[in-house]
């Protein structure tokens, strides 16, 4: 009755054994990878998010400002609303292109930019966002100058500014913590003020 029956041969069996048995040990490998060292993919989007909100609502209450938080206007879901000035602070691109031409004023805040650096994309004047009196400078014109730039300078130029002097500065290549933000805010500044 055994005649019939094909015996492989033992090297076959043998890697089969082999592969199936280094297979489980691979897998077993990740899966305990995966819980010593987990992953930071969405929780770091959504802790970056949360340091944003945090920013930019620490600089509303600073100013003074009533706002709402995830208020819903003209069908769209945005991060803050400002009932008493109509405008609608949201992180994504495709709500604020949905809320240009309506009643309320949008703006977009990207997720790099400081939260106090949403003064001067307000369509009103904020404390910060103008000159202090006595003062001659303008925030425009110190962003440039902290980059060593001519103010108006053209957006490439600026660009080419700030990497300079990010690599200066940065925490990294061992610059100051406060020196660099102060870079990427006048980064910020700047680019919003440069020529094309």
């Amino acid at each position: 009755m055994l005649d019939g029956l094909v015996t492989l041969p033992s090297w076959l069996v043998t890697g089969l054994v082999l592969g199936v048995a280094s297979s489980v040990a691979i897998a077993g490998l990740f899966v305990a990878i995966v819980r010593l060292f987990p992953t930071r993919g969405p929780s770091q989007s959504s802790d970056t998010e949360a340091r944003r909100r945090s920013e930019i609502r620490a600089y509303l209450d600073g100013i003074g400002e009533r706002y709402v938080e995830n208020h819903v206007v003209a069908g769209q879901s945005v991060a803050f609303y400002l009932p008493g000035r109509a405008v609608a602070i949201t992180f994504d691109a495709r709500v604020y292109f949905r809320l240009v031409g309506t009643d309320t004023t949008p703006v977009l805040v990207e997720h790099e930019l400081p939260g106090v650096a949403i003064g001067p994309r307000l369509p009103f004047e904020t404390p910060g966002s103008a000159p202090s009196p006595g003062s001659n400078s303008h925030p425009a014109s110190e962003a440039f100058a902290r980059l060593g730039l001519p103010a108006g300078a053209p957006l490439a130029d600026v660009r080419d500014a700030y990497r300079q002097k990010v690599k200066e500065v940065h925490p990294d290549q061992g610059g100051d913590e406060a020196a660099f933000r102060r870079v990427r805010e006048a980064y910020t500044t700047a680019r919003q003020h440069a020529t094309d």
